[in-house]
């Protein structure tokens, strides 16, 4: 079946798959000139753009719970330990298979883009039903970002591997 580099731009809109399909085999066939190029280009760069959002969910996910733990863990806090464990077991497979993008993940925007997410985080952890009285015991109503500190008080190292749970081992 032939396609025509118009039809090929239509079916990015209508039927992604199909899209990728057929410029696969144009790329197989080295029919170069009908691939689609634009979007392939753009389709390329946001897959490694997915790695780099990914890194910044984990180290979210780590920042938020290694805070939790610090400041409003009641009890033993075995979920966040979990929670912190399971991110960072997936952050180091991922930073194992791009080494590049652990260089963009050390940056200090990166760290306070995800430091930001972790605050939304923690805002929404209190707005839970089950949290409702932390939130009133810690601050006395629902927090809101001026309650957090405004630069991330974590290392990319201390994201990585500070594990303040086990001093309570050690002691």
């Amino acid at each position: 079946m032939e396609i025509s580099p118009e039809r090929l731009k239509e079916l990015y809109e209508k039927d992604f798959y199909l899209w990728v399909q057929e410029n696969l085999r144009l790329l197989r066939e080295r029919r170069y000139d009908l691939v689609d190029w634009e979007n392939l280009l753009e389709e390329i760069k946001d897959l490694g753009e997915w790695y780099v959002d990914r890194v910044l969910d984990l180290m979210s996910d780590v920042l938020e719970n290694l805070y939790k733990w610090e400041h409003f863990r009641e009890g033993k806090g075995n979920k966040l330990v979990k929670s912190i464990n399971r991110a960072r077991n997936e952050l180091e497979v991922i930073l194992k298979r791009h080494p590049s993008i652990k260089a963009k993940a050390q940056e200090k925007g990166s760290i306070q883009t995800a430091w930001e997410m972790a605050i939304y985080g923690l805002i929404n952890w209190f707005k839970l039903p089950e949290n409702h009285n932390k939130a009133k015991k810690f601050f006395g109503r629902f927090p809101t970002e001026e309650d957090f500190p405004k630069e991330c008080p974590y290392s990319f190292q201390q994201i990585l591997e500070y594990e303040p749970w086990v001093q309570l081992f050690n002691s």
